[in-house]
């Protein structure tokens, strides 16, 4: 391409500092160094991992940032050594890295990779430098993935090629948002048939999570919010019963119990707060029941809970990108999108141009969005 070699001038939705909004600002993409992608986004989505971006609660990011980790594209360039992409080619870039090198990337039962944000920073790429700067400043990378620029730089191993076939504008979810919550019921809980569910935030991926849950078999699956207005969707994809625990003078784990004679099977807490994290836990039977954490808390959380929740035989697990190890399993998953067996159309509610990114964000914090594609 004309632009290969060459600093690309593009669009980006930056945030300057903590709890200030996006600003839309012409800034300057590098060129990708050794083993690095530049890639065209076309699509990317608004996640609730993004908004504690912008509240400034996400644990370890730097200011300022340009985030989006849920988007897809098309190579435009490649650096020195790449061969597993080339420009041109559709790619969606993930948030958990696949070093293949690291402990935990030999593992077979492991998705999570050294290199990734929870044991290194990933607010700079792997060689400590920025490809983005802004008005003469550099900007921090999320994720090395910052899909709310026009034009990002990834390393290849953070990057999945995909079939040339897939829409972008939907297929952006398998970045994030559907893959964790798919996956945190098919590979983490591992749902078998017939069994009872219990889901706690009906957004992107508690949404994701039902349409997992119905996948696997599941004969009842509880929806759980505060806000109503999701219970439609959720029945659409697959939830027998919606419940509001604000409908009751009880906790809602003593209502899921009593629904079910001794709690559900699995539960998933799809939202982040510890309250909903604990009743959870507590809704899922005493001694067999599992229970997935998969919402992002905010910085510095901290859960206090009666031992004896687990001591009976609970199990609690937590979930990143849906156990999926991404290098493999996106191109997989898109296949079996295009092959009509996942359809994850129904999360997508509004499609915005990149401009009206802090519209997107006021959807999301009013619950009036499931996922919001930003398109450039």
């Amino acid at each position: 391409m004309a632009t290969s070699g060459k600093v690309i001038r593009c669009r980006a939705a930056v945030i300057w500092a903590a709890g200030k909004p996006f600003s839309l600002e012409e800034v300057e993409v590098a060129p990708p160094k050794a083993g690095e992608v530049r890639i065209k986004i076309v699509a990317t989505g608004i996640c609730h991992t993004d908004y504690h971006v912008l509240k400034g609660t996400f644990p370890g990011a730097k200011f300022p940032v340009i985030p989006g980790h849920e988007g897809a594209g098309i190579v435009e360039s490649v650096g020195e050594g790449v061969t597993s992409m080339k420009p041109g080619d559709k790619v969606i870039p993930f948030a958990v890295p696949h070093c293949g090198e690291c402990s935990f990337c030999l593992n077979p039962e492991s998705n999570y990779c050294l290199r990734g944000h929870f044991t290194q920073s990933q607010n700079l790429l792997p060689d400590k430098t920025s490809r983005f700067t802004c008005k003469g400043k550099q900007i921090h990378h999320f994720f090395w993935t910052s899909t709310f620029a026009e034009y990002t730089v990834v390393p290849e191993y953070a990057v999945a090629k995909i079939d040339a076939a897939a829409p972008l504008d939907k297929v952006f979810l398998f970045g994030c948002g559907f893959s964790t919550g798919y996956g945190a019921a098919i590979n983490t809980a591992k749902v078998k048939p017939g069994s009872t569910c219990a889901v706690f935030g009906l957004g992107g991926v508690g949404l994701s999570v039902i349409i997992g849950c119905k996948a696997a078999g599941a004969s009842r699956i509880f929806a759980i919010d505060i806000n109503k207005d999701k219970f439609a969707k959720a029945k659409e994809l697959g939830a027998t019963e919606c419940i509001s625990p604000q409908d009751f003078n009880k906790p809602i784990q003593e209502v899921i119990t009593e629904m079910t004679g001794y709690g559900v099977d699995y539960s998933f807490e799809a939202i982040g707060l510890p309250d909903t994290m604990i009743a959870a836990l507590a809704s899922c039977n005493m001694n067999t029941g599992v229970c997935v954490m998969i919402g992002q808390p905010p910085a510095d959380s901290v859960l206090s809970l009666d031992p004896m929740l687990l001591l009976t035989g609970r199990t609690w697990k937590g979930t990143l990108l849906g156990g999926w190890r991404m290098k493999d399993s996106i191109p997989k998953l898109v296949s079996s999108y295009l092959e009509k067996k996942i359809n994850s159309d129904l999360l997508i509610t509004h499609t915005l141009p990149i401009a009206k990114v802090n519209e997107g964000f006021e959807l999301l914090r009013a619950g009036k969005s499931i996922r919001s594609v930003l398109l450039f």
